[in-house]
Protein backbone atom coordinates (compact mmCIF):
# COMPACT_ATOMS: atom_id res chain seq x y z
CA UNK A 1 0.00 0.00 0.00
CA UNK A 2 1.42 3.36 -0.95
CA UNK A 3 2.37 5.49 2.11
CA UNK A 4 0.18 8.32 1.47
CA UNK A 5 -2.43 5.72 1.11
CA UNK A 6 -1.65 4.51 4.31
CA UNK A 7 -1.20 7.99 6.18
CA UNK A 8 -4.88 8.64 5.30
CA UNK A 9 -6.47 5.44 5.63
CA UNK A 10 -5.40 4.74 8.84
CA UNK A 11 -3.44 1.91 10.04
CA UNK A 12 -4.39 -1.11 12.77
CA UNK A 13 -0.73 -2.81 13.04
CA UNK A 14 -0.28 -5.07 15.93
CA UNK A 15 2.86 -3.34 17.17
CA UNK A 16 3.15 -5.22 20.53
CA UNK A 17 2.84 -8.77 18.63
CA UNK A 18 6.86 -8.72 18.04
CA UNK A 19 7.41 -6.37 21.06
CA UNK A 20 9.80 -8.84 22.74
CA UNK A 21 11.64 -9.23 19.13
CA UNK A 22 12.43 -5.77 18.99
CA UNK A 23 13.37 -5.22 22.44
CA UNK A 24 15.82 -7.86 22.19
CA UNK A 25 17.27 -6.05 19.16
CA UNK A 26 17.93 -3.16 20.52
CA UNK A 27 19.78 -4.98 23.30
CA UNK A 28 21.77 -6.41 20.96
CA UNK A 29 22.79 -3.36 19.04
CA UNK A 30 22.92 -1.16 22.02
CA UNK A 31 25.14 -4.11 23.36
CA UNK A 32 27.79 -4.03 20.29
CA UNK A 33 27.50 -0.34 20.33
CA UNK A 34 28.59 0.06 23.84
CA UNK A 35 31.50 -3.12 22.62
CA UNK A 36 32.20 -0.82 19.85
CA UNK A 37 33.08 2.33 21.62
CA UNK A 38 34.78 0.89 24.50
CA UNK A 39 37.21 -1.20 22.73
CA UNK A 40 37.30 0.04 18.84
CA UNK A 41 36.89 3.89 19.95
CA UNK A 42 35.55 7.11 18.04
CA UNK A 43 37.66 8.72 15.39
CA UNK A 44 37.80 11.91 17.30
CA UNK A 45 38.38 15.14 15.19
CA UNK A 46 40.80 17.72 15.52
CA UNK A 47 38.46 19.19 17.74
CA UNK A 48 38.87 16.59 20.52
CA UNK A 49 42.77 15.36 19.84
CA UNK A 50 44.41 18.63 18.76
CA UNK A 51 46.84 19.07 15.92
CA UNK A 52 46.02 20.15 12.25
CA UNK A 53 43.92 19.65 9.32
CA UNK A 54 44.42 21.25 6.08
CA UNK A 55 41.68 21.24 3.43
CA UNK A 56 42.91 21.52 -0.14
CA UNK A 57 42.23 21.56 -3.80
CA UNK A 58 45.00 20.58 -6.35
CA UNK A 59 44.75 22.19 -9.74
CA UNK A 60 45.80 18.61 -11.47
CA UNK A 61 44.73 14.94 -10.49
CA UNK A 62 46.91 13.56 -7.96
CA UNK A 63 47.56 10.21 -6.86
CA UNK A 64 46.65 10.06 -3.04
CA UNK A 65 49.06 6.72 -2.33
CA UNK A 66 52.21 9.08 -3.98
CA UNK A 67 51.41 12.28 -1.64
CA UNK A 68 50.93 10.17 1.46
CA UNK A 69 54.52 8.37 0.81
CA UNK A 70 55.69 11.85 -0.03
CA UNK A 71 54.48 13.53 2.69
CA UNK A 72 55.98 10.62 5.25
CA UNK A 73 58.76 12.04 4.43
CA UNK A 74 58.46 15.20 6.61
CA UNK A 75 58.90 12.98 9.66
CA UNK A 76 55.48 14.37 11.06
CA UNK A 77 53.79 11.33 12.48
CA UNK A 78 50.98 9.58 11.10
CA UNK A 79 49.31 11.75 8.37
CA UNK A 80 45.97 11.09 7.15
CA UNK A 81 44.66 11.87 3.60
CA UNK A 82 41.17 12.04 1.97
CA UNK A 83 39.13 13.26 -0.64
CA UNK A 84 36.26 14.52 -0.57
CA UNK A 85 33.55 15.09 -3.67
CA UNK A 86 35.93 14.82 -6.25
CA UNK A 87 40.02 13.35 -6.43
CA UNK A 88 41.40 16.69 -6.74
CA UNK A 89 39.74 18.06 -3.24
CA UNK A 90 41.80 16.26 0.32
CA UNK A 91 41.27 16.71 3.77
CA UNK A 92 45.17 16.35 5.65
CA UNK A 93 44.81 15.35 8.96
CA UNK A 94 47.87 15.11 11.30
CA UNK A 95 48.62 15.90 15.25
CA UNK A 96 50.77 18.21 16.63
CA UNK A 97 54.51 16.88 16.41
CA UNK A 98 57.16 18.17 19.15
CA UNK A 99 60.50 18.82 18.78
CA UNK A 100 63.40 16.85 20.29
CA UNK A 101 63.57 20.06 22.93
CA UNK A 102 59.94 19.77 23.41
CA UNK A 103 58.49 22.77 21.02
CA UNK A 104 56.01 22.24 18.98
CA UNK A 105 56.78 21.55 15.20
CA UNK A 106 54.93 24.08 13.34
CA UNK A 107 52.90 21.58 11.34
CA UNK A 108 50.62 23.71 9.31
CA UNK A 109 53.48 25.75 7.97
CA UNK A 110 55.59 22.80 7.09
CA UNK A 111 52.43 21.62 5.27
CA UNK A 112 52.02 24.26 3.38
CA UNK A 113 55.78 24.67 2.61
CA UNK A 114 55.59 21.44 1.03
CA UNK A 115 52.08 21.76 -1.14
CA UNK A 116 53.05 25.33 -2.23
CA UNK A 117 55.21 23.50 -4.90
CA UNK A 118 52.04 21.66 -6.40
CA UNK A 119 49.54 24.47 -7.11
CA UNK A 120 46.89 24.08 -4.58
CA UNK A 121 44.03 26.08 -3.21
CA UNK A 122 43.69 26.65 0.53
CA UNK A 123 40.21 25.67 1.05
CA UNK A 124 40.44 25.28 5.53
CA UNK A 125 42.52 25.18 7.87
CA UNK A 126 41.98 24.17 11.80
CA UNK A 127 44.29 24.48 14.57
CA UNK A 128 42.83 23.12 17.92
CA UNK A 129 45.51 22.41 20.86
CA UNK A 130 45.35 19.23 22.50
CA UNK A 131 44.63 20.93 26.04
CA UNK A 132 41.71 22.60 24.64
CA UNK A 133 40.50 19.58 23.22
CA UNK A 134 40.49 17.80 26.95
CA UNK A 135 38.26 20.50 27.79
CA UNK A 136 35.93 19.83 24.75
CA UNK A 137 35.52 16.45 25.84
CA UNK A 138 35.02 17.09 28.95
CA UNK A 139 32.67 19.64 28.13
CA UNK A 140 31.04 17.09 24.92
CA UNK A 141 30.16 14.37 28.20
CA UNK A 142 29.02 17.27 30.71
CA UNK A 143 26.37 18.70 27.68
CA UNK A 144 24.94 15.33 26.98
CA UNK A 145 24.58 14.22 30.73
CA UNK A 146 22.72 17.25 31.77
CA UNK A 147 20.86 17.22 29.15
CA UNK A 148 19.87 13.66 29.29
CA UNK A 149 18.98 14.72 33.02
CA UNK A 150 16.95 17.70 32.36
CA UNK A 151 14.56 15.44 30.31
CA UNK A 152 14.00 12.82 32.65
CA UNK A 153 13.05 15.20 35.19
CA UNK A 154 10.51 16.97 32.54
CA UNK A 155 8.82 13.69 31.79
CA UNK A 156 8.82 12.30 35.38
CA UNK A 157 7.07 15.41 36.08
CA UNK A 158 4.44 15.12 33.50
CA UNK A 159 3.82 11.52 33.48
CA UNK A 160 4.02 8.66 35.49
CA UNK A 161 7.58 7.69 37.03
CA UNK A 162 7.43 4.39 34.78
CA UNK A 163 6.91 7.03 31.65
CA UNK A 164 10.04 8.74 32.58
CA UNK A 165 12.25 5.48 33.05
CA UNK A 166 10.51 4.60 29.99
CA UNK A 167 11.45 7.52 27.88
CA UNK A 168 15.18 7.62 29.54
CA UNK A 169 15.85 4.31 28.19
CA UNK A 170 15.13 5.13 24.77
CA UNK A 171 17.16 8.23 24.71
CA UNK A 172 19.99 6.55 25.94
CA UNK A 173 19.20 3.49 23.27
CA UNK A 174 19.91 6.35 20.70
CA UNK A 175 22.91 8.31 21.88
CA UNK A 176 24.73 4.91 22.36
CA UNK A 177 23.57 3.58 19.17
CA UNK A 178 24.90 6.91 17.21
CA UNK A 179 28.23 6.65 18.78
CA UNK A 180 28.34 3.33 17.87
CA UNK A 181 27.27 3.95 14.35
CA UNK A 182 30.30 6.29 14.35
CA UNK A 183 32.94 4.08 15.72
CA UNK A 184 32.11 0.83 13.48
CA UNK A 185 31.91 3.17 10.44
CA UNK A 186 35.08 4.85 11.50
CA UNK A 187 33.32 7.88 10.70
CA UNK A 188 34.91 11.69 12.57
CA UNK A 189 33.15 12.47 15.77
CA UNK A 190 33.63 16.51 16.78
CA UNK A 191 32.19 19.16 18.09
CA UNK A 192 29.66 19.30 15.49
CA UNK A 193 28.41 15.45 16.37
CA UNK A 194 27.91 16.36 19.89
CA UNK A 195 25.66 19.12 18.65
CA UNK A 196 23.57 16.44 16.82
CA UNK A 197 23.66 13.75 19.55
CA UNK A 198 21.58 17.13 21.51
CA UNK A 199 19.13 17.68 18.46
CA UNK A 200 18.80 13.71 18.09
CA UNK A 201 18.14 13.46 21.54
CA UNK A 202 15.62 16.55 21.38
CA UNK A 203 14.43 14.80 18.25
CA UNK A 204 13.35 11.31 19.77
CA UNK A 205 12.18 13.04 23.05
CA UNK A 206 9.45 15.20 20.97
CA UNK A 207 8.27 12.32 19.30
CA UNK A 208 8.09 10.02 22.77
CA UNK A 209 6.13 12.99 24.03
CA UNK A 210 2.85 12.79 21.41
CA UNK A 211 3.12 9.18 21.85
CA UNK A 212 3.14 8.99 25.53
CA UNK A 213 -0.02 11.77 25.42
CA UNK A 214 -1.36 9.56 23.49
CA UNK A 215 -1.00 6.56 25.73
CA UNK A 216 -2.18 8.52 28.51
CA UNK A 217 -5.45 9.67 26.94
CA UNK A 218 -6.21 5.99 25.63
CA UNK A 219 -5.62 4.12 29.27
CA UNK A 220 -8.84 6.80 30.23
CA UNK A 221 -10.63 5.77 26.99
CA UNK A 222 -10.53 2.53 26.81
CA UNK A 223 -10.48 0.80 30.25
CA UNK A 224 -11.92 -2.42 28.80
CA UNK A 225 -9.51 -3.72 27.04
CA UNK A 226 -5.25 -4.39 27.78
CA UNK A 227 -2.47 -2.64 28.57
CA UNK A 228 -0.58 -4.01 25.16
CA UNK A 229 -4.07 -2.84 23.08
CA UNK A 230 -3.53 0.65 24.59
CA UNK A 231 -0.53 1.38 23.19
CA UNK A 232 -1.22 -0.32 20.05
CA UNK A 233 -3.95 2.02 19.84
CA UNK A 234 -2.00 4.98 20.91
CA UNK A 235 0.70 4.03 18.06
CA UNK A 236 -1.11 3.39 15.03
CA UNK A 237 -3.55 6.82 16.34
CA UNK A 238 0.14 8.45 16.16
CA UNK A 239 1.28 6.48 13.36
CA UNK A 240 0.62 9.28 10.34
CA UNK A 241 2.34 12.29 12.18
CA UNK A 242 5.27 10.14 13.11
CA UNK A 243 5.71 9.22 9.50
CA UNK A 244 5.09 12.61 7.83
CA UNK A 245 7.82 13.94 10.34
CA UNK A 246 10.86 11.60 9.93
CA UNK A 247 10.29 12.00 6.25
CA UNK A 248 9.84 15.43 5.42
CA UNK A 249 13.18 15.62 8.06
CA UNK A 250 14.88 13.01 6.09
CA UNK A 251 14.39 14.99 2.72
CA UNK A 252 15.68 17.90 4.18
CA UNK A 253 18.66 16.24 5.83
CA UNK A 254 19.69 14.32 2.72
CA UNK A 255 19.55 17.39 0.76
CA UNK A 256 21.75 19.19 2.92
CA UNK A 257 23.91 16.61 3.21
CA UNK A 258 24.48 16.05 -0.87
CA UNK A 259 24.71 20.07 -0.99
CA UNK A 260 26.27 20.61 1.73
CA UNK A 261 29.80 19.93 1.47
CA UNK A 262 32.59 18.25 3.82
CA UNK A 263 31.86 20.81 6.49
CA UNK A 264 28.61 19.85 8.15
CA UNK A 265 29.02 15.81 7.16
CA UNK A 266 29.28 14.50 10.15
CA UNK A 267 26.83 16.19 11.41
CA UNK A 268 24.33 15.61 8.58
CA UNK A 269 25.20 11.71 8.79
CA UNK A 270 24.25 12.09 12.47
CA UNK A 271 21.29 13.41 12.16
CA UNK A 272 20.09 10.98 9.76
CA UNK A 273 20.93 8.03 11.89
CA UNK A 274 19.47 9.39 14.78
CA UNK A 275 16.33 10.53 12.91
CA UNK A 276 16.08 6.92 11.66
CA UNK A 277 16.58 5.35 15.24
CA UNK A 278 14.64 8.09 17.03
CA UNK A 279 11.68 6.91 15.05
CA UNK A 280 12.25 2.73 15.77
CA UNK A 281 12.92 3.43 19.70
CA UNK A 282 9.96 5.65 19.78
CA UNK A 283 7.73 3.08 18.35
CA UNK A 284 9.73 0.18 19.80
CA UNK A 285 11.38 0.56 22.56
CA UNK A 286 9.25 3.82 24.61
CA UNK A 287 6.13 2.18 24.52
CA UNK A 288 6.84 -1.66 24.96
CA UNK A 289 9.18 -1.06 27.49
CA UNK A 290 5.98 0.40 29.52
CA UNK A 291 4.30 -3.10 29.72
CA UNK A 292 7.31 -4.37 30.99
CA UNK A 293 6.97 -1.84 34.63
CA UNK A 294 4.91 -1.58 36.79
CA UNK A 295 1.75 1.30 35.95
CA UNK A 296 -0.98 2.59 38.31
CA UNK A 297 -3.26 1.18 35.53
CA UNK A 298 -4.61 -2.43 36.82
CA UNK A 299 -4.83 -3.76 33.37
CA UNK A 300 -1.07 -3.98 33.25
CA UNK A 301 -1.07 -6.92 35.28
CA UNK A 302 -3.18 -9.01 32.25
CA UNK A 303 -0.30 -9.07 30.13
CA UNK A 304 1.25 -11.91 28.23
Amino acid sequence: MPLLKIIKSGTKINFMKIKKLTLVISFILFSLSLFAVFFKGLNLGIDFTGGSLIEVRFENKINLNNLRNEMKKLDLGEIQLQTIGNENDVVIRVQEKKNSDGTDIKTINVIKNFLNEKSVEYRRTEFVGPKVGDELVNAGILAVMFSLIGILIYIWLRFQWNFAIGAIIALIHDVILTLGFFSLLKLEFNLATVAAVLTIAGYSINDTVVIYDRIRDSMRKYKQVTFDEVINISLNGTLSRTVTTSVTTLLALIALYIFGGIVISSFIIALIWGVLIGTYSSLYVASPILTYMKTSDARSKNQD
